[in-house]
């Protein structure tokens, strides 16, 4: 942030606001741990403040301090709407185009109040009064603490905000060994846990406390999963009907897209997931090294995201859908071997 947004937040947040505070659609560790972060800090400050996601977040992530504030869009609609259109003041976190929250993009488009965006992906939209967008950044969360910095707050980092912080760090760097994790990233990890993060007991969380059906639906995955060696690419696929038998709930698959690039060799790993209420398949991309997914996600599946990390759809069929895919690697196979 430059100095001269800087001092328009410090001048914004020295009177009364009613503030709403969005995540994306299908938030996830780094949406979640850096609105509720906001939502603690302005909180403590006296702001009357909200946070609306547009739909449900997953269950492992139901324990962050704060979350049971969190309004669901789509099951407390006319209290959302009521709260947006009364706004002030609106953060967006964690994305950078209203196309990102789905149903509410129009009552956001149509919202009276300011709006402040904080986000680390790639092409920003122009909606916001004040942007601080920096692809470089680990999470969006370790750009909310740099935002606290900036308003020369951080001895006002409660355990509870360490605690949202820190979660959305570790999940959006995969506990740190993503190439975006930064010595800086790791100087800010030391501070969160100074300031009260449990790093032991929010690892626990996030990753120890699975159910027997999700590991099973895990299991399908991996037996579904196949391996270009030409290509040095692997890829998932999960049908509806392979969902439903493992009880699937919302934030079950997360991180099974990675276990593709635990395999020695392999630079892009994809995994299709079959959506039938929306009628598409959900496709999420990773790789390492240098090869863009952004890219790749931009110019063939309606997505986009970051270098390494990026999400996309397709109206086929997931059959289809993964032939489109195949094809399309031979197009990029110098930029993968």
């Amino acid at each position: 942030m430059n100095l001269e947004d800087i001092n328009s937040v410090k001048n914004l947040l020295s009177t009364p606001q009613k503030i709403v505070i969005v995540p994306h659609k299908n938030p996830d560790g780094d949406a979640i741990g850096s609105t509720v972060a906001l939502w603690h800090y302005l909180k403590n400050m006296g702001q009357d403040v909200d946070v609306v996601s547009p739909n449900d977040f997953p269950d492992f992530l139901k324990w962050i301090p704060g979350n049971e504030a969190i309004l669901n869009f789509e099951k407390e609609n006319s209290q959302s709407k009521d709260r947006i259109s009364k706004a002030t003041l609106i953060f967006t976190l964690d994305f950078n185009h209203l196309s990102r929250i789905g149903q509410m993009q129009n009552y956001l488009s149509e919202a009276t109040a300011q709006f402040i965006m904080i986000d680390h992906h790639q092409a920003p939209a122009d909606y916001a009064k004040i942007t601080y967008s920096d692809v470089s950044m680990s999470s969006t969360c370790e750009m909310v603490y740099n935002f606290i910095e900036y308003l020369n707050d951080t001895d006002k980092i409660t355990p509870e905000i360490a605690t949202c912080i820190y979660t959305g760090i570790m999940t959006d760097t995969g506990s740190f060994k993503f190439r975006s994790t930064t010595s800086r990233t790791h100087r800010v990890i030391a501070d969160l846990i100074d300031k009260g993060a449990q790093n032991t007991e929010i690892h626990h969380q996030i990753y120890d406390t699975n159910n027997s059906s999700r590991l099973k639906l895990l299991g399908i995955a991996l037996n579904n999963m196949v391996i270009l060696n030409d290509y040095n690419t692997a890829y998932i696929t999960l049908t509806q009907e392979e969902l439903n038998s493992c009880d699937y709930k919302k934030g079950d698959t997360e991180g099974f897209v990675n276990y593709g690039l635990t395999l020695k060799g392999i630079k892009f790993a994809v995994i299709f997931i079959e959506n039938s209420e929306e009628g598409i398949i959900k496709i999420s991309f990773r790789s390492v090294g240098d090869f863009s997914v952004n890219q790749f996600a931009r110019n063939h599946f309606e997505g986009g995201g970051h270098d390494n990390a990026a999400g996309g759809k397709s109206d086929l069929s997931i059959n289809e859908t993964t032939e489109k895919f195949t094809k399309l690697l031979e197009n990029y196979k110098t930029d993968l071997i």
